[in-house]
């Protein structure tokens, strides 16, 4: 049996340097080092490479240059924060603590001055591969952070409080352009049934699988979010109440269509769903109008479950419940 192995990945460093004799010593170096060497004789040329796809993470760049200079090139590209991160070290003849300052001023990371010695360049590059690989450990971190503040852990979906926070959203851009939205109160139905009865392993596998057919059966710009218990909420823009039944009709019927396979053998499940729509015309706060989808959600499972129930739009403003 064959063992997978790892792709060894490139490192990438950038090169540049109007002199070509210290620019082809730079690459020799490098590339006996195991680097992917990108070579340019100017900062104009680096600059458009540091700022284009797919761009090395490393770079060494000459102080005068000419277009740019190192500095200049470092300055320009940290002014786009949104850029990944390319760890630049600086070669300069210059030792004067002014200059040397002006260039960590500028954005640089580290400077070797000329003539530098290989051991230390190789030690230089090393110490920026350590810091770009901490780099990316660290947002690495804070995107599972992120994921965690805002979304189900069992599910994968959004949490309540970032549904919530969709719904509070699409109400705050209808006050200001209008148009209508709709949300949807869905509750799988006798849940408990099948903690009791199948235990909670199958419990969870039914609420892994009811979210990801909600998922799928939601709109792009949509937003599902588990909203407690077995129940979710769906936040659905530019839906009127048309538009909103027949999303909550293809997920229904989405959930009811095949048994969730578990532990013990499948479980049958369905789903019942109450709706409310925010119109232009008679805007709704987003507490009334879940109010209203619970209040339609009841009368779903009052006359059978598995099915839709639409609020009216309400004659006067309700005062949301406490």
């Amino acid at each position: 049996m064959n063992m997978p192995t790892e792709e060894k990945q490139k490192r990438r460093v950038l090169i540049a340097d109007d002199d070509p004799v210290s620019r082809c010593m730079l690459a020799s170096f490098l590339a006996k080092w195991g680097y992917e060497v990108i070579a340019v004789g100017d900062g104009l040329e680096a600059l458009r490479i540091l700022q284009g796809p797919d761009a090395p993470r490393l770079a060494v760049l000459d102080w005068v240059m000419p277009g740019l200079e190192g500095p200049q090139v470092c300055q320009r590209m940290r002014a786009h924060p949104d850029l990944p991160y390319v760890y630049v070290l600086l070669l300069t003849a210059r030792n004067e603590k002014t200059d040397l300052l002006r260039g960590l001023e500028f954005g640089v990371d580290d400077y070797l001055t000329k003539p530098f010695d290989s051991r230390e360049l190789r030690g230089r590059l090393q110490v920026g591969q350590r810091i770009l690989n901490l780099q990316e450990s660290l947002v690495e971190a804070q995107e599972e952070l992120r994921f965690r503040a805002t979304h189900d852990l069992l599910t994968g979906i959004s949490n309540r409080g970032a549904v919530l926070e969709a719904l509070n959203r699409e109400y705050s851009r209808q006050k200001r352009e209008g148009g209508s939205f709709g949300i949807i109160l869905l509750d799988l139905d006798h849940f408990k049934y099948v903690n009791d009865t199948r235990g909670h392993l199958c419990g969870d596998a039914v609420l892994r699988e009811a979210s990801h057919r909600i998922a799928e059966g939601i709109r792009p710009y949509d937003t599902a979010g588990r909203y407690g218990g077995e129940e979710f909420l769906i936040v659905a823009p530019a839906s009127d109440e048309s538009g909103t039944m027949a999303l909550a009709e293809r997920i229904r019927i989405s959930i009811e269509s095949l048994p969730v396979e578990a532990e013990g053998g499948p479980a049958t499940i369905t789903a019942s769903s109450g709706l409310a729509v925010s119109r232009g015309d008679s805007p709704l706060e987003p507490q009334i109008l879940i109010h209203l989808a619970d209040d339609a959600l009841y009368r779903a499972k009052d006359k059978g479950r598995n099915r839709c129930e639409i609020a009216s739009q309400p004659d006067v403003i309700l005062t949301p419940p406490r």
